[in-house]
């Protein structure tokens, strides 16, 4: 459940009426994850709670987002929430992995959160393993989307204008029964039951995502927050004649260890 902090306006702060909630799955390469990074870095975003559950791994560490030596010494937990009343828009981040078998429960709390919190739609930025692609989705770009059938009605337009492309279903029983199509999205951790949980509950939710591969996933974080900024505008791009925004998307300061500290002098 969302616990509001004193800092964020107290529980004034849990009322989210009409804002966007985003948020990342826990997938392949933690791109969801990396791009949510760059949107509260970049836009500043103010912590106004955090999210109490179980169905997380327990975790906490430095402030992820220090500007400074004053503030590098806050501490944060494994879900955490910012708000951004200006863009109508909360961000719900993740920074730890499901405990197995939780999935089903965290999904049912945070659903019944948005509710409550009467947010208008949800986004959740994802990934799935590029080598588990089928022909159809080797072609063109590897980001695609999916909305539910109540964002469909207001949104679907727009997406078509964008020229995305819409997540394929894949054969059920691929040489078998090619006719039965199925959602499949390998590596995506919560995503597909996330979703089909909004599509049964009437929730309007989109979900963008990247194929992609473990590694330095960085370039992928960086095109899925791009992705998304086509649709939301959440930056201005600097150039009228380019949608391309990497350049102006902040990384905050907790990248410097993504890979660790260097090696240590001792070893050569």
């Amino acid at each position: 459940m969302f616990v509001p902090c004193d800092r964020g306006g107290g529980s004034a702060s849990s009322d989210f009426k009409g804002f966007t909630l985003l948020m990342p799955a826990v997938s392949v390469g933690n791109v969801g994850q990396l791009a949510v990074d760059l949107v509260i870095s970049t836009l500043n975003m103010t912590k106004v709670g955090y999210f109490y559950t179980d169905c997380l791994v327990p975790m906490v560490g430095n402030n992820p987002y220090a500007t400074a030596e004053e503030n590098s010494t806050e501490l944060s937990i494994n879900a955490e929430v910012y708000s951004l009343p200006s863009k109508k828009l909360v961000v719900l981040q993740i920074r730890s992995p499901f405990i197995k078998n939780k999935y089903r429960p965290f999904c049912q709390t945070l659903l019944s959160w948005v509710k409550s919190s009467k947010c208008a739609r949800v986004v959740v930025l994802s990934s799935s393993h590029a080598y588990q692609r089928d022909d159809e989705q080797l072609l063109g770009t590897p980001l695609r989307y999916l909305l539910t059938p109540d964002l469909e009605k207001a949104v679907g337009g727009l997406m078509q204008e964008l020229n995305w492309k819409e997540m394929e279903k894949v054969a059920a029983y691929p040489g078998i029964n090619d006719s039965e199509k199925v959602l499949h999205i390998p590596g995506g951790g919560i995503t597909k039951l996330l979703f089909t949980e909004s599509c049964s509950k009437g929730i309007q939710m989109a979900v963008l995502l990247k194929f992609c591969s473990e590694g330095d996933n960085i370039p992928d974080a960086f095109a899925l927050v791009n992705y998304l900024n086509e649709w939301l505008q959440l930056i201005k791009s600097e150039s009228n004649s380019s949608t391309d925004t990497s350049s102006q998307w902040k990384i905050p300061s907790s990248w410097r260890l993504l890979f660790g500290s260097g090696l240590p002098p001792a070893l050569f």
